[in-house]
């Protein structure tokens, strides 16, 4: 230890990387002795290093300890940098870790594309550059105002897009505070999508008309859009759940179809039972790829193709969805078969957590009685038709 006067000292030391020589400060507080780094030499010269004694000792004349003080600015530093790093993280960049870090959890590729979509044409052009940490409730009504009375289920799931985005970033530390999207702040501002437009149920093709919709469906053209159509009606599936199924998924020995848990609206893995016509619609179906029903360049038909065949078959009002709510108005309404039976066909979660651990099963043996009778029905002359004997 050099002393140089009034309490500054060069220190020398000897350590692994050679001889190292900084520049201290002696002072006492409370009868303690305590010593303040002024800086390296020869970075630090002596002017400088007598310098920064001159302001440690103002401090000290005002009964501010300087190694505190040193401590609170580099502090402040870090917290300024922090903060700076937080506010250069836009709702943008939020989004897209948000997708990234649930890519996972996706059950379709579709599913992805929505959310991408809905926040490309609605969010982005006003808050997309904005700091998530900025984006308040004035923010997120200028995103949800616009279409909340024109498509209010859309609006409808925006608006839970934005609280989940935004509980992301308060979970990784981009933003504080309560979150602006959640209903129960918006609710004084908006009305309740419910009120603004009654909610339009999935069209549906009423079941005594069936019979004759398969009958002129089945002389179309054989393509993989028809004969998709025509699978989801015998099987009562989701649209979703058909076109992206794999051959793979299909037992042909045990007439079930095995639908992955990721591909099920519920979550979990799902058996279909398949009636003999709806085997027949497969074995007529040449394998081209790994896809049941191929869609050209898509790996899978579009979600578009069934809506489009429905369109030139003259029914544009009725979905394929609906089929669904056919299947089960006719199973209800015009056989014996029980309600746990035509909601295990319709992969409907029935009863509480208690009534469901005790009822273990999926009553596949009376699936696949119930979807042989629907195929019947389907497959059965339509009412007034011409019926034309053919004789050897």
């Amino acid at each position: 230890m050099h002393h140089d006067g009034a309490g500054v000292y060069l220190q020398v030391t000897s350590g692994r990387s050679g001889i190292n020589k900084s520049w201290l400060l002696r002072y006492v507080i409370g009868k303690k002795s305590r010593y303040l780094g002024l800086g390296a030499f020869p970075l630090v010269g002596l002017a400088q290093a007598r310098e920064k004694a001159g302001d440690a000792r103002k401090l000290l004349s005002e009964g501010i300890d300087p190694i505190a003080h040193k401590r609170a600015v580099r502090a402040s530093l870090s917290q300024q940098q922090a903060t700076e790093r937080v506010r250069s993280v836009t709702f943008d960049d939020c989004a897209t870790r948000y997708l990234q870090a649930h890519a996972g959890t996706w059950r379709n590729l579709a599913h992805v594309q929505q959310w991408t979509n809905t926040l490309a044409t609605y969010v982005r052009p006003h808050i997309g550059a904005t700091p998530v940490a900025d984006v308040d409730i004035p923010a997120v009504l200028r995103v949800l105002t616009p279409i909340w009375n024109l498509k209010p289920q859309t609006a409808a799931k925006l608006r839970g897009r934005l609280e989940m985005i935004l509980d992301y970033a308060h979970a990784h530390g981009y933003r504080t505070g309560e979150n602006p999207a959640r209903w129960r702040l918006l609710s004084k501002a908006l009305p309740r999508p419910s009120k603004v437009r009654a909610v339009r149920h999935y069209a549906a093709l009423p079941y005594q008309e069936i019979p004759q919709f398969f009958s002129d469906l089945r002389e179309r053209e054989v393509t993989s859009t028809s004969r998709c159509l025509m699978f989801l009606m015998l099987t009562a599936a989701r649209s979703g759940e058909v076109r992206h199924m794999k051959w793979s998924e299909i037992d042909f020995d045990s007439k079930v179809w095995i639908v992955p848990a990721l591909k099920m609206k519920a979550g979990r893995e799902h058996r279909v039972a398949l009636s003999a016509t709806a085997l027949k619609v497969l074995r007529e179906l040449p394998r081209d790829g790994e896809y049941v029903f191929p869609g050209g360049r898509r790996a899978c038909l579009s979600h578009a193709a069934m809506p489009a065949l429905l369109t030139r078959m003259g029914r544009p009002e009725i979905t394929p969805h609906g089929f669904r709510s056919a299947f089960a108005t006719w199973a209800r309404e015009q056989t014996l078969f029980q309600r746990e039976v035509i909601e295990a066909a319709l992969a409907h979660v029935v009863g509480d957590a208690t009534e469901r651990a005790y009822a273990r099963g999926d009553a596949l043996e009376k699936r696949h009685m119930l979807m042989n009778a629907w195929a019947e029905y389907c497959s059965k002359a339509p009412p007034n038709a011409e019926v034309i004997p053919i004789r050897a």
